[in-house]
């Protein structure tokens, strides 16, 4: 007996390759995951039974595309990478083979759902970013004489994904700190920005912003000809005060430019 396989040319493999090298967005991140040694970031595959998994490495990698083009939400990340299918091919993932679709295989249940990516990125080792961060700033310094000898600290608020944070939706208690919002378990209200406002009688009265979030905390050096160069990060949940930072940042900062600053400017706290 003979089995009749489909022979169609643009689900050939050299068909479906020359696409991708000539897809602009393929081509542009491409180039951009060049830059970085992604040996490692895969455990060997084991065989056995079932479809295997997507590698981490596609995670991080379309982790990176999320945060080159501005997707704030999953859900637009998530359509992002079905409006590219090529790219999504590029970026490593296992496609669901589909001979009806357009490509060969059906770029909705290739890319994971909004609910795994989001469990992705709350499960996913910063160890494993933090790497990559590094293999940057190193290959920098062979181009950049001198950098890291200057070395500023800052921190930023993260807004958490609650509606506590959104004024429109009516919330009964929306800043009290042990009511936690149960969007998100780790999120903490923190003070965003503290104001002197006076009084009609000339009294002195200050005034909170609060919300619920995260900060982020970045080392960056300043270069003339490159502009700021992010050296380490970390972030905790918002309650925290800005000096928890400075000591996790700086020895960051250290293993990573394998010597110690010389000059490190004095940034301003946020109101507390």
């Amino acid at each position: 007996m003979t089995t009749m396989i489909p022979v169609l040319a643009p689900f050939d493999q050299s068909t479906l390759q020359r696409m991708r090298n000539a897809d602009p967005v393929v081509q542009r991140y491409r180039a951009h995951f060049a830059l970085f040694d992604w040996r490692g970031i895969d455990p060997p595959q084991q065989r056995g039974p079932g479809r295997p998994g997507h590698p981490t490495s596609a995670y991080l990698k379309a982790a990176l595309v999320r945060i080159n083009e501005h997707l704030q939400s999953t859900p637009r990340w998530r359509a992002y990478l079905l409006d590219h299918p090529l790219l999504v091919l590029e970026l490593g993932f296992r496609p669901h083979l589909d001979l009806r679709q357009p490509y060969g295989f059906d770029v909705a249940k290739t890319v994971p759902s909004i609910r795994h990516l989001n469990t992705i990125l709350r499960t996913l080792d910063p160890r494993l970013l933090a790497d990559l961060l590094t293999q940057t700033v190193q290959a920098l310094q062979e181009e950049i004489p001198g950098l890291g000898e200057v070395v500023a600290f800052d921190v930023k608020h993260i807004y958490a994904n609650v509606k506590e944070n959104n004024f429109c939706a009516y919330v009964e208690e929306r800043f009290k700190k042990d009511q936690q919002p149960p969007g998100d378990l780790d999120c903490r209200l923190g003070v965003k920005k503290s104001t002197n406002q006076v009084q009609p009688d000339g009294s002195i009265k200050e005034k909170k912003e609060l919300l619920w979030g995260y900060g982020s905390g970045v080392a960056a050096a300043i270069t003339p000809d490159y502009g700021d160069v992010v050296l380490a990060e970390f972030t905790q949940s918002f309650n925290e005060n800005d000096v928890t930072y400075f000591v996790p940042l700086y020895l960051q900062s250290v293993a990573t430019l394998h010597r110690f600053p010389l000059h490190i400017p004095r940034i301003a706290q946020r109101g507390c």
